[in-house]
């Protein structure tokens, strides 16, 4: 518990959205998806890294909150890039270089509360 007047740190995650038929339709290894990911996750924080919300992430190192999600397919992980950027909601959309093929996005760390309702369609990554 925290002390008295003292805050308690916001939970900041970085929401990361995978297109699950990589591996289950186009038979990517996993572990190719997964380098996509952490892709994604790192030039979403490059990208932001003067952001308050992103410092605040990154100076609690030890107990950062990444959750990840996944999107059927192409359609549904650009359908969701347009709406977060329709929405103002910074994020990375990661294609694959050089095939050109969407891969995944990852969002900044934002509060959960703040970009929840946008992802509550998709499921955790499986």
């Amino acid at each position: 518990m925290a002390a008295s007047g003292t805050a308690a740190p916001r939970c900041l995650v970085q929401y990361i959205v995978v297109r699950s038929d990589l591996v289950h339709t186009l038979s990517w290894p996993l572990g190719a998806v997964i380098s996509q990911a952490c892709h994604a996750a790192t030039a979403a924080i490059h990208l932001n890294y003067n952001d308050p919300d992103t410092q605040e992430y990154l100076a609690e190192l030890d107990s950062m909150h990444k959750v990840v999600l996944q999107a059927l397919d192409q359609a549904s992980l650009s359908s969701l890039s347009e709406t977060l950027t329709e929405k103002g909601v910074a994020h990375k959309l990661w294609i694959e270089q050089p095939e050109n093929v969407p891969t995944c996005l990852a969002l900044k760390p934002y509060p959960k509360d703040t970009v929840h309702p946008l992802l509550r369609k998709f499921k955790l990554f499986k």
